[in-house]
């Protein structure tokens, strides 16, 4: 009996052991992931023609959203009041920077993006480039973006985007620090972006 104990102790010793170094190494692994970049590199485009990749999301805090220029309300909402977000937080646009990466990179151009953009503020660039590359971003910015066809009997015409409306917040160092949802409180967004701008 005494060596059933001893045996069923040793068992409980090794356990908690084992359990600990889980737990520490789960800890080690969210707090990497915590301090790394979000996202994934890219080598892309921004409106107009010029090579861009993450770099940009680093040295300012970045607001960065995903839509497409045929959306009907999402993005061109999104677009009107984080512009005014902006003004309003950093007016003289020293201290905040904000991107537009398109989901439908087969139908949004650099020059349509640009004109699209331009349309409602000159404080967000949009960014663009080639399906494949787009994809890779997308998934890498743990983005949900999916085509859905306007009539389900020609899967092949006309089409629309459904995709993540949050606009995401990265540090100076590009680093994941929350979102702003799609229909957020004005004044919550702002605040958001003040915390952001302080670092």
């Amino acid at each position: 009996m005494k060596t059933v104990r001893v045996i069923l102790w040793a068992a409980v010793v090794v356990m908690a052991g084992v359990l600990g170094w889980l737990t520490y190494s789960v800890t080690q692994s969210d707090q990497k992931i915590a301090e790394a970049p979000f996202g994934v590199p890219f080598q892309l485009v921004d409106q107009n023609g010029q090579p861009i990749t993450e770099q940009a999301f680093r040295g300012k805090p970045t607001a960065l959203f995903f839509g497409f220029t045929h959306c009907p309300e999402v993005c061109p909402t999104t677009l009107f009041e984080l512009d005014g977000w902006l003004k309003q937080v950093d007016p003289d646009a020293k201290g905040l920077q904000a991107y537009f990466v398109t989901v439908d990179p087969d139908r949004d151009t650099p020059e349509l993006l640009g004109r699209y953009i331009s349309n409602v503020t000159d404080r967000i660039t949009g960014i663009a480039g080639d399906p494949a590359k787009i994809a890779e971003v997308v998934k890498g910015f743990r983005v949900y973006a999916k085509k859905i066809p306007l009539d389900e009997a020609q899967p092949d015409g006309d089409y629309t985007m459904d995709h993540t409306a949050s606009v995401f917040l990265l540090d100076a160092e590009g680093r994941f620090k929350g979102t702003i949802a799609y229909g957020e409180n004005p004044d919550t967004a702002v605040k958001k972006l003040e915390n952001l701008m302080k670092g």
